[in-house]
Protein backbone atom coordinates (compact mmCIF):
# COMPACT_ATOMS: atom_id res chain seq x y z
CA UNK A 1 0.00 0.00 0.00
CA UNK A 2 1.45 3.25 -1.00
CA UNK A 3 1.57 6.04 1.58
CA UNK A 4 -0.74 8.20 1.67
CA UNK A 5 0.77 11.76 2.83
CA UNK A 6 2.73 10.88 -0.95
CA UNK A 7 -0.89 12.50 -2.37
CA UNK A 8 -2.06 15.20 -2.21
CA UNK A 9 -5.18 16.68 0.05
CA UNK A 10 -8.54 15.10 -1.57
CA UNK A 11 -12.51 15.77 -0.65
CA UNK A 12 -14.92 13.13 -1.40
CA UNK A 13 -18.02 14.50 -3.13
CA UNK A 14 -21.21 12.24 -4.12
CA UNK A 15 -24.30 12.21 -6.18
CA UNK A 16 -27.45 12.09 -4.88
CA UNK A 17 -27.62 8.44 -5.46
CA UNK A 18 -27.72 5.47 -2.95
CA UNK A 19 -24.58 3.84 -4.50
CA UNK A 20 -23.09 7.07 -4.25
CA UNK A 21 -23.04 8.07 -0.82
CA UNK A 22 -22.28 4.30 0.27
CA UNK A 23 -18.64 4.96 -1.49
CA UNK A 24 -18.37 7.92 -0.50
CA UNK A 25 -18.94 6.83 3.67
CA UNK A 26 -16.43 3.33 2.92
CA UNK A 27 -13.56 6.08 1.05
CA UNK A 28 -14.01 8.12 3.84
CA UNK A 29 -13.62 5.81 6.55
CA UNK A 30 -10.75 4.23 5.09
CA UNK A 31 -8.90 7.35 3.90
CA UNK A 32 -10.51 10.47 5.58
CA UNK A 33 -9.93 13.73 3.47
CA UNK A 34 -10.03 17.24 3.76
CA UNK A 35 -13.01 19.75 3.05
CA UNK A 36 -13.11 20.72 -0.83
CA UNK A 37 -12.51 24.13 0.23
CA UNK A 38 -8.87 23.43 1.62
CA UNK A 39 -8.56 20.37 -1.14
CA UNK A 40 -6.06 19.77 -4.18
CA UNK A 41 -7.96 17.63 -5.71
CA UNK A 42 -11.47 17.08 -5.87
CA UNK A 43 -13.26 12.95 -6.08
CA UNK A 44 -16.13 12.71 -7.80
CA UNK A 45 -18.66 10.03 -7.10
CA UNK A 46 -21.13 9.74 -9.12
CA UNK A 47 -21.73 9.86 -13.38
CA UNK A 48 -21.06 12.15 -16.12
CA UNK A 49 -23.54 14.58 -15.16
CA UNK A 50 -22.46 14.43 -11.65
CA UNK A 51 -18.53 15.30 -13.05
CA UNK A 52 -19.78 18.55 -15.02
CA UNK A 53 -21.70 19.68 -11.72
CA UNK A 54 -18.21 19.68 -9.90
CA UNK A 55 -16.48 21.10 -12.44
CA UNK A 56 -19.09 24.21 -12.68
CA UNK A 57 -19.29 24.27 -8.59
CA UNK A 58 -15.31 24.22 -8.53
CA UNK A 59 -14.70 26.21 -11.52
CA UNK A 60 -13.68 29.75 -9.74
CA UNK A 61 -10.70 27.17 -8.03
CA UNK A 62 -10.44 25.30 -11.16
CA UNK A 63 -8.91 22.77 -8.77
CA UNK A 64 -8.55 19.18 -10.57
CA UNK A 65 -11.33 17.09 -10.44
CA UNK A 66 -11.10 13.15 -10.23
CA UNK A 67 -14.27 11.05 -10.83
CA UNK A 68 -15.00 7.73 -10.05
CA UNK A 69 -17.84 5.89 -11.82
CA UNK A 70 -20.82 5.35 -9.53
CA UNK A 71 -23.11 6.34 -12.28
CA UNK A 72 -24.63 5.12 -15.40
CA UNK A 73 -22.20 6.30 -18.08
CA UNK A 74 -19.02 7.27 -17.13
CA UNK A 75 -17.27 8.67 -20.53
CA UNK A 76 -15.87 11.17 -18.21
CA UNK A 77 -14.65 9.13 -14.92
CA UNK A 78 -12.29 6.37 -13.88
CA UNK A 79 -13.12 3.28 -12.81
CA UNK A 80 -14.45 2.54 -9.37
CA UNK A 81 -12.16 1.20 -7.24
CA UNK A 82 -11.44 1.22 -3.18
CA UNK A 83 -7.89 0.41 -2.68
CA UNK A 84 -4.71 2.43 -2.96
CA UNK A 85 -6.84 5.88 -3.78
CA UNK A 86 -4.01 8.15 -2.60
CA UNK A 87 -1.71 6.80 -5.39
CA UNK A 88 -4.02 6.72 -8.03
CA UNK A 89 -4.45 10.50 -7.51
CA UNK A 90 -0.61 10.78 -7.29
CA UNK A 91 0.02 9.15 -10.40
CA UNK A 92 -3.20 10.34 -12.21
CA UNK A 93 -2.86 12.61 -15.85
CA UNK A 94 -4.37 15.88 -16.44
CA UNK A 95 -6.44 16.87 -19.37
CA UNK A 96 -7.42 20.81 -19.56
CA UNK A 97 -10.52 21.56 -20.99
CA UNK A 98 -11.89 25.26 -22.21
CA UNK A 99 -16.07 25.49 -21.57
CA UNK A 100 -17.68 27.73 -24.14
CA UNK A 101 -19.33 30.98 -23.45
CA UNK A 102 -23.29 31.64 -24.18
CA UNK A 103 -25.09 34.86 -23.94
CA UNK A 104 -28.42 34.43 -24.88
CA UNK A 105 -30.81 37.17 -25.89
CA UNK A 106 -34.48 36.77 -25.32
CA UNK A 107 -37.15 38.40 -27.29
CA UNK A 108 -37.89 40.34 -24.22
CA UNK A 109 -34.54 42.14 -24.79
CA UNK A 110 -32.87 40.13 -21.80
CA UNK A 111 -29.43 38.68 -22.06
CA UNK A 112 -28.44 35.51 -20.32
CA UNK A 113 -24.61 34.27 -19.86
CA UNK A 114 -23.74 30.81 -18.85
CA UNK A 115 -20.89 28.61 -19.60
CA UNK A 116 -21.15 24.98 -21.02
CA UNK A 117 -18.66 22.26 -20.51
CA UNK A 118 -20.12 20.23 -23.15
CA UNK A 119 -22.26 21.71 -25.55
CA UNK A 120 -24.65 24.83 -25.90
CA UNK A 121 -27.73 23.70 -27.88
CA UNK A 122 -31.01 25.71 -29.39
CA UNK A 123 -34.01 23.56 -29.76
CA UNK A 124 -37.89 23.67 -30.98
CA UNK A 125 -40.06 24.94 -28.15
CA UNK A 126 -43.35 24.01 -30.04
CA UNK A 127 -44.60 21.53 -32.66
CA UNK A 128 -42.95 23.74 -35.43
CA UNK A 129 -39.27 23.22 -36.71
CA UNK A 130 -37.20 26.08 -35.63
CA UNK A 131 -35.93 28.61 -38.57
CA UNK A 132 -32.33 29.35 -38.04
CA UNK A 133 -29.30 31.56 -39.23
CA UNK A 134 -26.01 31.30 -39.09
CA UNK A 135 -22.92 33.50 -38.79
CA UNK A 136 -19.53 32.68 -38.35
CA UNK A 137 -17.22 36.17 -37.06
CA UNK A 138 -19.94 38.14 -38.32
CA UNK A 139 -20.34 36.56 -41.91
CA UNK A 140 -23.74 34.38 -42.85
CA UNK A 141 -22.68 30.98 -43.54
CA UNK A 142 -26.62 30.06 -43.45
CA UNK A 143 -29.41 32.50 -44.95
CA UNK A 144 -32.07 29.74 -43.22
CA UNK A 145 -31.76 26.66 -41.52
CA UNK A 146 -34.83 24.77 -40.50
CA UNK A 147 -34.44 21.89 -37.85
CA UNK A 148 -35.29 20.92 -34.50
CA UNK A 149 -32.47 22.19 -33.62
CA UNK A 150 -28.47 23.32 -33.13
CA UNK A 151 -25.90 22.26 -31.38
CA UNK A 152 -21.71 23.51 -30.87
CA UNK A 153 -19.97 21.02 -28.88
CA UNK A 154 -16.89 21.18 -27.54
CA UNK A 155 -14.29 18.34 -27.98
CA UNK A 156 -14.95 16.55 -24.26
CA UNK A 157 -18.63 17.07 -25.13
CA UNK A 158 -18.24 15.50 -28.74
CA UNK A 159 -18.79 12.32 -27.70
CA UNK A 160 -22.23 13.12 -25.16
CA UNK A 161 -25.40 15.03 -27.02
CA UNK A 162 -23.67 16.04 -30.39
CA UNK A 163 -22.51 12.02 -31.36
CA UNK A 164 -26.27 11.39 -30.47
CA UNK A 165 -26.90 13.75 -32.98
CA UNK A 166 -24.90 12.27 -35.39
CA UNK A 167 -22.15 14.70 -35.32
CA UNK A 168 -18.14 13.84 -35.45
CA UNK A 169 -16.26 13.31 -32.41
CA UNK A 170 -13.22 15.45 -31.77
CA UNK A 171 -10.23 14.09 -29.62
CA UNK A 172 -9.69 16.45 -26.98
CA UNK A 173 -6.43 18.37 -28.10
CA UNK A 174 -7.99 19.06 -31.37
CA UNK A 175 -8.47 23.15 -31.45
CA UNK A 176 -11.85 22.67 -33.13
CA UNK A 177 -15.86 22.81 -31.99
CA UNK A 178 -18.36 20.53 -34.00
CA UNK A 179 -21.69 22.72 -35.25
CA UNK A 180 -24.30 19.95 -35.49
CA UNK A 181 -27.78 19.76 -36.69
CA UNK A 182 -30.47 18.10 -35.04
CA UNK A 183 -32.82 16.90 -37.29
CA UNK A 184 -32.43 19.15 -40.28
CA UNK A 185 -35.32 19.20 -42.56
CA UNK A 186 -33.52 22.12 -44.64
CA UNK A 187 -30.96 21.76 -46.48
CA UNK A 188 -31.77 18.56 -46.12
CA UNK A 189 -28.20 16.84 -46.84
CA UNK A 190 -26.75 19.54 -44.42
CA UNK A 191 -24.64 17.68 -41.82
CA UNK A 192 -22.79 20.28 -40.11
CA UNK A 193 -19.49 22.12 -39.89
CA UNK A 194 -16.10 21.34 -37.84
CA UNK A 195 -14.88 24.56 -36.73
CA UNK A 196 -11.88 26.66 -35.31
CA UNK A 197 -12.02 27.12 -31.96
CA UNK A 198 -11.34 30.82 -31.77
CA UNK A 199 -14.61 31.71 -33.62
CA UNK A 200 -17.42 33.10 -33.04
CA UNK A 201 -20.75 31.64 -33.63
CA UNK A 202 -23.61 33.91 -33.88
CA UNK A 203 -27.65 32.25 -34.38
CA UNK A 204 -30.05 34.48 -34.99
CA UNK A 205 -34.00 32.54 -34.53
CA UNK A 206 -36.45 33.96 -37.35
CA UNK A 207 -40.16 34.07 -36.93
CA UNK A 208 -39.76 33.70 -33.06
CA UNK A 209 -43.17 34.67 -32.08
CA UNK A 210 -44.10 31.52 -33.90
CA UNK A 211 -41.20 28.90 -33.52
CA UNK A 212 -39.84 29.91 -30.13
CA UNK A 213 -36.37 28.48 -29.58
CA UNK A 214 -34.81 27.77 -26.41
CA UNK A 215 -31.13 27.42 -25.98
CA UNK A 216 -29.16 25.40 -23.09
CA UNK A 217 -26.09 25.99 -21.79
CA UNK A 218 -25.02 22.76 -20.10
CA UNK A 219 -27.08 23.34 -16.94
CA UNK A 220 -28.74 26.48 -17.51
CA UNK A 221 -31.83 27.13 -20.15
CA UNK A 222 -33.34 30.09 -21.33
CA UNK A 223 -36.58 29.79 -23.43
CA UNK A 224 -38.17 32.23 -25.52
CA UNK A 225 -34.48 33.79 -27.43
CA UNK A 226 -34.28 35.81 -30.03
CA UNK A 227 -30.78 35.12 -30.55
CA UNK A 228 -27.46 33.01 -28.94
CA UNK A 229 -23.56 34.13 -29.01
CA UNK A 230 -21.12 31.42 -28.38
CA UNK A 231 -17.62 31.09 -28.60
CA UNK A 232 -14.95 29.31 -26.63
CA UNK A 233 -13.30 30.78 -23.61
CA UNK A 234 -9.56 30.39 -23.33
CA UNK A 235 -9.18 32.13 -20.13
CA UNK A 236 -10.81 29.33 -18.62
CA UNK A 237 -9.38 26.75 -17.85
CA UNK A 238 -10.85 23.14 -16.04
CA UNK A 239 -8.91 20.53 -15.07
CA UNK A 240 -9.75 16.51 -15.31
CA UNK A 241 -7.79 13.79 -13.91
CA UNK A 242 -7.63 10.42 -15.59
CA UNK A 243 -5.52 7.23 -14.45
CA UNK A 244 -2.50 6.99 -17.00
CA UNK A 245 -4.53 3.43 -18.51
CA UNK A 246 -7.88 4.91 -19.08
CA UNK A 247 -7.07 8.13 -20.27
CA UNK A 248 -9.57 10.38 -22.20
CA UNK A 249 -7.71 10.50 -25.72
CA UNK A 250 -7.89 6.41 -25.87
CA UNK A 251 -11.03 6.56 -24.66
CA UNK A 252 -12.20 9.04 -27.35
CA UNK A 253 -10.16 7.30 -29.85
CA UNK A 254 -11.55 3.43 -28.84
CA UNK A 255 -15.13 5.08 -29.06
CA UNK A 256 -14.49 6.29 -33.19
CA UNK A 257 -14.25 2.06 -33.66
CA UNK A 258 -17.52 1.10 -32.31
CA UNK A 259 -19.44 -1.10 -33.71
Amino acid sequence: MSDPSAAPRFALVAADTEEARAAQARLQARYGGVAAEDAEIIVALGGDGFVLETLHRYIKRAVPIYGMNCGTVGFLMNAFGEDDLPARLARAERVVLHPLSMTAHGTDGGATDALAINEVSLLRQSRQAAKLRISIDGVVRMEELICDGLLLSTPAGSTAYNLSAHGPIVPIGAPLLPLTPISAFRPRRWRGALLPNSVRVAIDVLESAKRPVSATADFTEVRDIARVEVREDPSIALHLLFDPEHDLEERIIKEQFQP
